[in-house]
Parts: structure tokens; sequence; C-alpha cells
């Protein structure tokens, strides 16, 4: 596990943790983009695929607040979602989950991390660019919405260890 200030994201999950994954999942983004728990399953069928969960406590008992999913292919990663509980936002869940990426990523060679994010999303590009990331290019009509997408990249060093 990776503990961050308050946080600890666990570094495995399975297939019963999946509907709970989707909950957060469908909670955290439109009906036009929310993953269930067969999508969730099939992304982590994928070669090169990581799970990472972001616990907090409720009520005296560890609970999942937030996931990234993302891929892992020769020396790049890419975020293929990020998730975290409307009720747990602004307390450092996605940073964490961030964090913890970089180092499973520099750990297996990875030099470099991509995402695609909503241009109209704000306060998750000013998420990324305050974890590094910066705007490599752009998709237009990428969501199914009709709406655009920023291609984001941060540049990350290998592990030493």
């Amino acid at each position: 596990m990776v503990e961050g200030d308050r946080h600890v994201v666990a570094l495995s999950a399975d297939a019963a943790d999946l509907p709970v994954l989707a909950r957060i999942h469908a909670a955290a983004f439109s009906a036009d983009q929310q993953w269930n728990a067969q999508a969730l399953r099939t992304v982590m069928g994928m070669p090169g695929t990581w799970l990472g969960v972001v616990m907090t406590v409720v009520d005296g008992a560890q609970v999942p607040a937030g996931f990234l999913m993302a891929r892992h292919v020769v020396d790049e990663a890419e975020i293929l979602t990020l998730a975290v509980d409307p009720a747990f936002r602004r307390r450092g869940m996605a940073r964490a989950l961030l964090a913890w990426l970089r180092h499973v990523a520099a750990g297996h060679g990875a030099a470099r991390l991509f995402l695609e994010v909503g241009t109209h999303n704000a306060a998750a590009i000013a998420l990324y660019q305050g974890a590094g990331f910066f705007t490599v290019g752009q998709r237009r009509r990428y969501y199914p919405d009709g709406s655009d997408a920023l291609v984001m990249g941060c540049d990350i060093a290998p592990s030493t260890a």
C-alpha cells in the first residue's frame, strides 16, 4: 500500500469490489460516461491494467472513496478513468491516487503518463495541472455528448529502486 497524508491506496482489488467501484463511477460521472461493473471487469481484463483504490474511514471502518484505472504499454501509461465519490472530493483522494500511479508506473519503467479530460471540467484540469500534467493536444467531439477532450501528459522519473 502507498500512504498519502491520511489516505491509503490499496494496490489490489478483485471482481467482488467492482460493484462498489461502479457505484462510485456512477456518482462521479454523467450518465453517458458511467462505467458499470461489467465495463470495469472488461477493462481490468486488458493486459497491463492497474487499479488503485483510495480508502478513507467512515464511522470507524475503511471504505473506498475513489479509484483510478490505468494501462501500461512499453514506456507509457494512460489513465483510463479516475473517479472520486462526490462525498469525499476536495480531501486529497485524487492526489493520493495520482501519487500511487506515479509510483507504480515508474516502477514498471513508464516514462510518461497520459489522460483525456473534458475541456469543460475545470476542477479536473486544475488537479492535473497541479500534479504536473500539461496539455499536449485536443480530441474534438471525444465524449458521447459531443464535447471535446484535452489530452494531457506528464513526464515521470523511472524508479531507481
